[in-house]
This record gives structure tokens, sequence and C-alpha cells, in this order.
């Protein structure tokens, strides 16, 4: 079931869970409930960020360690260069604002490491080489076991691999969005994670909850199109091409038994060169239907109808 993180020794249960709404629709009391059941399932990525919840998300994980979770059964993922000054939203790859921004991260976590410490997104305005010189830093510092870059496009992550190398720190990990209603990642990153030796971690799987079918009738109150946290977080996704790959999604869930979300997790974990989807469940039943995927394996006759539907994404 564990798959390794690229070529690295670290190995994950292939389903990961994401804190972005952590401090926002997710209270502590929530999130210590979400991460008992994950790991009662037998998991154990989580993936945070410095920015998400305002530091909350990160703040609450740190709490729960040795209260509620042994440090030693998590493995924590957290990124760096993007956070928010009220509405605005602020990138920094430098290594002054890295460097800062992983210390914060670790005195939030009440660690002295991260199992997995990611660039958040790229930046024109900061030299590639600068970037990866911190994340070289916290692995020769012990902050960082391993590291990775988030939303690298396929030759940005190539080349950061390539400069890695030079240092003898393996990059291991690239996440990245990708669903049946956002497959770019198919042009370039995956067939370069699949040569180069990277792992890849999707994020937003389920289309930012369009490929679930809820929106197929229009937006219901209280789903995270409407949330003033994230405005316009599906919004992309509304579209008649993704109804129809949506509709397909519900088909194929009714005809195996299982829900949606199931059917589209399943998809995304075993699509060539995928180590996990990243899951962001604001409720218990998101979370169950999650970790429901785990015992989900699509018929063939079924990938490649939800292949040729979602053609084009």
């Amino acid at each position: 079931m564990h798959r390794r993180v690229g070529s690295s020794g670290l190995r994950i249960a292939p389903l990961a869970l994401g804190t972005m709404t952590w401090g926002n629709a997710v209270d502590r009391h929530e999130a210590c409930d979400h991460v008992r059941a994950f790991l009662d399932a037998g998991c154990e990525l989580i993936d945070t960020a410095y920015g998400y919840g305002g530091g909350d998300a990160e703040t609450f994980i740190g709490e729960m360690l040795d209260q509620v979770v042994s440090r030693e059964d998590l493995v924590i993922c957290t990124k760096s260069g993007i956070h928010r000054v009220g509405d605005e939203r602020r990138i920094d790859v430098s290594r002054r604002a890295l460097i800062h921004q992983l210390d914060t991260s670790l005195r939030r976590l009440r660690t002295d490491h991260v199992d997995l410490w990611l660039a958040h997104t790229w930046s024109d305005d900061v030299p590639l080489e600068e970037t990866l010189s911190a994340l070289e830093w916290a692995v020769a510092t012990g902050r960082a076991r391993y590291v990775g870059v988030s939303n690298y496009a396929g030759w940005q992550v190539s080349r950061a691999l390539t400069l890695l190398e030079q240092a003898r720190v393996p990059l291991v990990v690239n996440q990245i969005q990708y669903s049946l209603v956002a497959r770019e990642p198919e042009g370039e990153v995956l067939p370069a994670a699949e040569a180069l030796g990277f792992g890849v971690l999707a994020w937003s799987p389920l289309g930012r909850g369009v490929l679930t079918g809820k929106y197929r009738s229009g937006v219901p109150a209280g789903s995270r199109a409407t949330s003033a946290d994230f405005p316009g977080f599906a919004e992309r996704f509304l579209d008649e091409h993704a109804r129809r790959v949506s509709e397909a999604v519900v088909m194929a869930a009714r005809g195996l038994g299982v829900t949606p979300g199931e059917v589209a997790l399943a998809w995304v974990r075993d699509r060539p060169g995928v180590t996990a989807p990243v899951v962001g469940a604001r409720t218990g039943a998101q979370l169950r239907t999650a970790l429901a995927s785990l015992e989900l394996t699509l018929p063939p006759e079924i990938v490649d109808a939800l292949d040729d539907v979602s053609a084009g994404s």
C-alpha cells in the first residue's frame, strides 16, 4: 500500500491530508478528529504551509503532537514562500524569507524538523539558485529531512532537480494541481517525474470539489465556492466541460456503488508518476470518502472512459 516518495527512501500511504482550510472552515477540535481518523486508516502525511489559516494550520498540528498523536506517527510536510497580509497574497521565495518562514513553522509545529519542506511556488523575481540554497541549508542543518517544490512547471522542476543534484541534495517531490478537470501536468510534469525520479503530490484532486458532483445543479450554499475565505476557488471549473466530466464521474460511481469522490481520487492516485493525492477535507464525511478511496481500484474500461471525457482538461 505504501509508496516511495520519488526515488527517496521516504514511504507514505497513497493519500495525504491537506490543511488549507484549518483555522477557517475547520477548527481545532475538528482537525484533531480528522488526524485521528487519518492515522487510524494507516496514513501519515499531513500537508500544511506557513500561510495556511494565517499560521493556525501549523499551530493546530503542533498542539496535537504528543497530546493527540505522536510525532513519530506523522510525516509532516510544510511549504514556505506564500503568505497573506490582509487581503493581499504575497510571494517571496528569497533565501531570507524562506529561512525565516521555516523557523517560524518549526516553532508553531513544536518540532525541530519537518519530514518534507517545499518551496511553495516559482517566482521570476528571485534567482532559482537562491531559492534552492535555502532548501540545501534546511537539509544541512537538520531542519528538513527531505525537500522539494510546489507548483513548478516541467522545465522548472527539472532545472531545480539538476541544481540540487550538484549539491548532493535530492529533490524528492513536486506538489501540483492535478485532477480529471486539470490534466495539464500530463504534458511535462508527470513525464519528468517518471524520467527523473521525483514524486508528485496532487493538490485539489477533486477539481476544487466539482468532481464530487455537488455543483451539477448550481452552487450549493455552504460550499467552498461560496466561501469568503476562498473567493473564486471553484469558478474555473464551473463550465460545460467540467460539468460533462463530473457527470461521467457520477455515472461511474453509480455503476461501482461508490461515491463520485472515491472515483475521482482513485483515478488521480493511480496515474503514472503520482505518489499521492492531497485531500483537504472540511468535514468528517468528506474525510471518510477520501479514506474509502484507498480500497477502490478502477476497472480499466472506466479509466479509459474517464480519460476520454476529460481529454483537453
